[in-house]
């Protein structure tokens, strides 16, 4: 089975992620993997210098800081740079997916609904944090302005029409225990793929 990982910035996504694969379960990383085909793909790399200009690149490594600028103000930029790496990392995780022997495996990516990704999925796991906590958290772990925080966050779906799309939901409030929602999932996930 195709098990999509989403939630809000902050939400905690790769923390379940890590608790997932501690139970044995292969997770694909999207921030990661387009990270490295941005890196890697020499037409891609091409096409982000000619839209976003040489800087996009430092000694060959992607400028993230300067591609996040720019793509944080600018929603044009910001499709436009989807466009060009979403398709890639889509067939990049199709392709990882066939090659997993798992009752299921996991692709986590923030966008799994506004790319379209979730049609590839046979369900969705959502992660859901109050929104205090995402900010908090996301402050702390970017090292960035409250301001920043909720600027991106305005870029994502909104928090609660994006878990009422999911099939399941980890509820990461500090509040709950994470590890058992994770493993009570886990092993419903397992039977339902040994029955399927």
């Amino acid at each position: 089975m195709k098990i999509g990982l989403t939630g809000g910035i902050g939400s905690g996504k790769s923390t379940v992620a890590k608790i997932f694969e501690t139970l044995g379960i292969p997770v694909y990383y999207s921030d990661i993997e387009a990270k490295k085909i941005l890196n890697e793909n020499e037409e891609l790399r091409k096409q982000v210098i000619r839209h976003f200009g040489a800087e996009s690149y430092i000694h060959n490594q992607l400028n993230r800081k300067y591609l996040s600028a720019i793509i944080f103000d600018d929603d044009q930029k910001r499709v436009l740079l989807n466009s060009l790496v979403h398709p890639l990392t889509i067939k990049d995780a199709a392709q990882w997916m066939q090659e997993q022997h798992t009752p299921y495996a996991i692709k986590e990516a923030a966008l799994i609904f506004e790319s379209d990704v979730w049609k590839h999925m046979d369900k969705v796991i959502g992660v859901s944090a109050p929104y205090e906590l995402r900010l908090q958290r996301s402050m702390q772990r970017d090292n960035i302005s409250k301001e920043a925080v909720e600027a991106r966050m305005s870029k994502q779906m909104n928090e609660e029409e994006k878990m009422k799309r999911c099939d399941f939901i980890i509820y990461n409030n500090e509040k709950e225990l994470l590890i058992p929602q994770v493993i009570a999932l886990h092993e419903l996930l397992i039977n339902e793929a040994i029955n399927s």
